[in-house]
């Protein structure tokens, strides 16, 4: 008897040693400042080509900053590379600064968009793929609308404002805070006509800071709702309906803008994509919480998008 357990023992060990992987893993620097992860799937010659554009902050490529771990990035990208559907996921470039202690102060929106345009025509260069799509998750869905223009097969926003970020401000400190929501109004205001401003509140100073103004001045010149207008190719448009930063509202306003977009809200899923079922603290938490899966309708949903074409 302890012989047959033992070699069953053994038979389980193999088995789990000998399964490997369904795709290639490789880190590639695709400028001075862009370093990725592109997974390949090891059944498909010429794959569709998913890239994905990470959020506002300091965002690396799997989805975290600060002390914020999650993994949702990575779980995305794992999973369509699962179905077939080869995956670059980066590091946002402050990511890269942080590191190496060279933090530009003058870092614009636009270094974003032109960090993602680098991105698409290192991989459109190679044509070693039958498609590129992009998906532009939160703040990387203006990103991503930018990039996509003329250069790509199909476009993915995945809780992507439809609202120039200078409203969202404005809305979401209203909501917060009502007797301030004047205030933040007048400021958006100057910064949309390119203006810097110290006339603010200390209670808004973090949201207003000197320093990140001419950034947001910068990013306030985009009206997403206009950017996808103007978008001639397959368009897919997602939302959670447990996303605490970016509501299903948004998601409207982008696919009354383009009446050829897709639009699928998910059911609990939150901005982290995540399926939430509890209340607004467990949603909270869970943006700290990489043993969480990601959402199987948001797989499915991309997948068949993309597979569609």
């Amino acid at each position: 008897m302890k012989h047959y357990l033992l070699i069953l023992l053994l038979s389980f060990s193999f088995l789990s040693f000998s399964q490997d992987k369904a795709y290639t893993e490789e880190d590639i620097s695709i400028s001075e400042w862009i370093d990725g992860t592109l997974l390949q799937p090891n059944t498909i010659e010429k794959p569709n080509l998913a890239i994905i554009i990470a959020g506002s902050g300091p965002t690396n490529r799997d989805g975290n900053q600060n002390f914020l771990k999650n993994n949702s990035l990575k779980k995305l990208a794992e999973s369509l590379t699962n179905n077939d559907i080869a995956t670059f996921r980066y590091d946002k470039r402050i990511v890269k600064q942080i590191r190496q202690g060279k933090v530009d102060e003058n870092i614009m929106f636009d270094d974003f968009v032109k960090d993602a345009k680098d991105v698409v025509n290192y991989f459109k260069e190679k044509d070693t793929y039958s498609t590129i799509y992009i998906i532009g998750h939160s703040q990387g869905s203006l990103i991503g609308m930018l990039a996509a223009k003329d250069k790509v097969d199909g476009f993915i926003s995945l809780a992507g404002a439809g609202q120039n970020i200078g409203d969202v401000i404005v809305e979401q400190v209203t909501n917060m805070a009502p007797q301030l929501g004047e205030e933040a109004q007048k400021i958006v205001d100057k910064l949309k006509q390119g203006e810097t401003t110290t006339d603010y509140p200390a209670s808004l100073a973090s949201v207003f800071n000197s320093d990140v103004q001419p950034f947001m001045i910068n990013w306030m010149q985009y009206n997403p709702t206009e950017i996808v207008r103007d978008l001639d190719l397959p368009i897919l448009i997602l939302n959670g309906t447990k996303d605490l930063q970016v509501s299903e509202n948004e998601a409207q306003l982008l696919k009354d803008a383009n009446e050829n977009a897709t639009l699928h809200i998910i059911e609990n899923m939150n901005h982290v994509l995540f399926e939430i079922e509890g209340d607004s603290l467990e949603n909270s938490k869970s943006y700290n919480e990489s043993f969480r899966p990601i959402s199987t309708e948001l797989i499915n949903s991309i997948t068949k998008f993309i597979l569609a074409r």
